[in-house]
């Protein structure tokens, strides 16, 4: 403790001098900071523990002297913080700004030409582990300019798996606000997603499992799911849905379909993205697939997604149904020779008689997802317009079958529906006491029970 203590005053008192030659000085300490931190759990606990300023120095470096921690100091600083990064303790560092400090190191680590690999890595591994710890992490980023340059090193290193699975992370962290997710469809992050999920491959899966997750962040967009709708992609999900539930015979990657799967429920919240669907013949490639995954118990949220995308994209229809879509055949007693009930029943077996109106209106409101800020990420459900859910008019009117004139005859056999019982003794709360009466004279015997 007291070897901590001395080596964190050592680096505060860095901290405030402004002499360059104090930069080895600097990675020296951080060193053995970030070697005290790994070997000792103790260690780990003083620095995070109330009224503890570790913390503070170590981000007050990386804030004070970027440029003089290079290389190894700069190695050590994000270690250490790196170290500190689960659970309880990144919450301390968010509470403490560190993401705005690593925003702003990533800011101007991108100005390098080319940056730093090793440093891009590790600004993007801290940036992944603690975004889901800040709520405000979509919009700090916006505001500090970082979201294009996790979009421009995805787009600069396809190939590059190292670097290009903590990018996707941070990518993912980021599209769980609208604005961003709306932001990074226009700049293609949507086109680039397809390339990377492709056709079936058994390597780097969880690159793949990372960039389905982002995918379906993004495509919860109205704005995003009509640009992949207009390129064709609900078709191309499918086919690899397909792909995947061919290969994946020992169901060892039920979560890469999963996400698959998570993607094409996200584009069908919107009325294009479900007629895709009905016509890429979706609805009998899911129900074919998951009729043969109903013998294994546990592809059973493969089987309930893909449920809610049936259900959710099955064209609608009126009652009573005159047609084969339905189990149940429910007959007018009277059929009229025009108006709408006669056209409803004269349309072929194939026509959808329930016009889908859901987003017609979506254009002004494609807009406005840029313009608010909304920094909470509210999934869009779709709404069932088929389901009442005002109980009075479920409740079903009872009409009498005869004039209440009529009924009036009956009256003498219901007296209790028509006399007034309120100031007759036996429904009243409280029973009239007994009172003797005074020309009365001897006992008093009251009747037992069964005695009038």
């Amino acid at each position: 403790s007291s070897r901590i203590m001395s080596l964190l005053s050592q680096l505060e008192k860095i901290n405030l001098d402004s002499v360059l030659g104090e930069a080895d000085n600097a990675r020296y300490v951080t060193s053995k900071i970030l070697h005290l931190v790994q070997s000792q759990e103790k260690t780990r606990k003083e620095m995070t523990s109330k009224g503890s300023t570790g913390i503070e120095v170590i981000l007050s470096t990386l804030e004070v002297k970027p440029r003089n921690l290079c290389g190894c100091g700069y190695t050590a600083s994000f270690h250490f913080i790196s170290g500190l990064c689960g659970g309880r303790r990144a919450s301390i560092l968010v509470g403490k700004g560190g993401t705005q400090i690593l925003l702003q190191l990533l800011l101007s680590a991108s100005k390098d030409s080319p940056p730093n690999e090793e440093l891009m890595v590790l600004l993007h591994t801290l940036l992944a582990k603690i975004g889901p710890k800040d709520k405000k992490i979509g919009v700090k980023a916006r505001i500090n300019g970082a979201l294009n340059i996790s979009l421009n090193l995805v787009k600069q290193n396809l190939q590059n798996q190292r670097l290009l699975l903590p990018c996707l992370q941070v990518l993912r962290v980021y599209s769980t606000n609208s604005v961003n997710a709306v932001s990074l469809g226009k700049n293609g992050v949507v086109e680039l997603m397809f390339k990377i999920i492709g056709p079936f491959s058994k390597k780097n899966t969880s690159l793949l499992k990372v960039a389905l997750e982002t995918l379906a962040a993004l495509l919860k967009s109205k704005t995003n799911a009509r640009r992949a709708v207009d390129r064709g992609y609900v078709q191309v999900l499918l086919m690899i849905y397909v792909d995947w539930h061919s290969h994946d015979s020992r169901h060892r990657y039920m979560l890469i379909r999963k996400g698959v799967l998570q993607c094409i429920k996200s584009v069908t919240n919107i009325k294009l993205g479900r007629k895709a669907f009905i016509d890429a013949n979706g609805m009998k490639i899911l129900y074919n697939t998951s009729q043969e995954c109903l013998a294994v118990r546990t592809l059973d949220p493969l089987v309930n997604t893909s449920s809610l995308i049936m259900r959710k994209c099955f064209p609608k229809n009126r009652l009573p149904l005159p047609t084969i879509k339905s189990a149940f055949h429910f007959q007018l007693p009277i059929i009229p020779s025009s108006g709408p009930v006669a056209q409803l029943y004269n349309l072929p077996p194939d026509v959808d008689d329930v016009v889908d109106e859901s987003d017609d209106n979506d254009d002004a409101e494609t807009e406005s997802e840029i313009e608010a800020e909304n920094d909470d990420d509210k999934d869009q459900h779709f709404k069932n317009d088929d389901i009442e859910t005002d109980i009075n008019k479920l409740k079903p009117r009872q009409e009498l079958g005869r004039p209440i004139e009529e009924l009036k005859m009956y009256e003498q056999f219901f007296p209790e529906l028509s006399e007034n019982f309120q100031e007759c003794d036996l429904v009243s709360k409280k029973p009239k006491p007994f009172v003797p009466d005074a020309n009365l004279s001897g006992p008093i015997v009251v009747p037992t029970a069964g005695e009038e």
